[in-house]
């Protein structure tokens, strides 16, 4: 005997129709795209205005901060851990490159596997005891974790003890180093030009594109899920434990990559490079830019790292000066200079529809004087 088929079922069709999306040069995520493109060529030609020492190496150590922020904006603006140590990736990341490059022979390139295995080790050996603490508790175990590097590297031999380690090498490839220079065009490209453009190209391109891709995808919304609320996105099938581990070792081989960058950049490194004020400035790089948010980011790693530059004619007003500028921001813009849900005045905005008149509902066996429509039912 044949069965009949059941009817199939439909669901409803939504009663408020989803508005277009937003079009043309003034729609807001095409308007941002293109002006971190535009940003990205001015700081690409940066170089041929003035190409003194003084500014390529600032700018240099502007940029490895912005890596470094963005690894830490994974951390604490997305999974929402407070980490108070987090300069001791950076002090694995350049010490197992120092090491390797100064007393094994390896060059800059070689060490990142390396770097990457450390960096990860680390992440699991502080993050999985630890990170089912919440709040105050984690905060207090990471900064722990920072000061235990920072000793850990002012005792050992293979370290440098106080000393530290000099004479890291530059970055080379397959024989060529940028110590050797490069001509295009009869233009000279010295090694600071160089490796400028190397941390431009590939620490700032590959930090901010991978790290604003995960904050978009199926990690990243795990990752603000937990950060909001981690019993209820425990309740919808997220673990929470998991999650947040994978979030502290992503951000530990960021931090790790741009110690290898700054090790490489200063060519000498020591414990006193890794105290716990770098911690806190990094930190506040993230959160005085806005939490989760990649513009913000990387205006809050730019404003930390170049306003003490800047302010250097005060002499020994400048700091003085860098902390009240902290504060301004912190009173006037206390959700970041650029929130992760800011969008420029006028820049165009999705319409949201109005709501459909009602409609009168009967109810089965009620009088004609029983029937309301559905606002007087609520």
């Amino acid at each position: 005997m044949s069965q009949s088929k059941s009817p199939r079922l439909k669901a409803p069709r939504p009663t408020i129709e989803r508005p277009p999306a937003i079009s043309g040069i003034l729609a807001p995520e095409r308007f941002m795209k293109l002006l971190a493109l535009v940003l990205f060529v001015v700081a690409a030609i940066i170089p041929f205005i003035s190409a003194t020492p003084y500014i390529i190496s600032i700018l240099t150590s502007a940029f490895i901060y912005i890596v470094l922020a963005m690894g830490l904006n994974v951390v604490v603006g997305y999974a929402g851990l407070l980490d108070l140590g987090y300069i001791a990736f950076m002090a694995v990341g350049a010490y197992t490159s120092g090491i390797l490059t100064t007393q094994f022979g390896l060059s800059m390139l070689e060490t990142i596997p390396f770097v990457i295995v450390a960096c990860v080790l680390a992440g699991v050996i502080i993050g999985g005891p630890t990170l089912r603490l919440r709040s105050d508790y984690l905060a207090i175990v990471t900064l722990g974790f920072g000061e235990i590097i920072r000793i850990t590297a002012n005792n050992l031999k293979i370290t440098g003890g106080p000393s530290g380690i000099h004479g890291i090498p530059t970055w080379s490839f397959f024989g060529w180093s940028f110590a050797d220079g490069l001509d295009i065009g009869g233009i000279h490209f010295n090694s600071k030009v160089l490796f400028y453009y190397f941390v431009l190209f590939v620490g700032i391109g590959l930090a901010v594109v991978a790290v604003s891709r995960l904050g978009k995808g199926k990690l990243g919304r795990a990752w603000k899920s937990v950060r909001d609320d981690e019993d209820v996105s425990e309740a919808m099938g997220i673990n929470g434990y998991a999650t947040k581990l994978l979030a502290y070792i992503i951000g530990a081989v960021w931090g790790g990559f741009a110690g290898t960058l700054m090790a490489s950049h200063l060519s000498a490194i020591s414990p006193n490079s890794f105290e716990f004020l770098y911690s806190a400035l990094v930190l506040m790089a993230v959160v005085l830019g806005g939490m989760g948010s990649t513009p913000g980011v990387i205006i809050g790693a730019l404003f930390v790292s170049l306003a003490p530059e800047l302010l250097r004619n005060f002499s020994e007003w400048r700091y003085l000066i860098f902390g009240v500028l902290l504060v301004v921001a912190m009173i006037f813009r206390p959700k970041g200079m650029w929130p992760a849900n800011a969008v420029l005045p006028f820049l165009k905005k999705r319409e949201i529809p109005g709501v459909p008149p009602t409609s009168v509902v009967s109810v089965v066996g009620a009088s004609d004087e029983e029937v309301f429509t559905d606002e007087e039912r609520r």
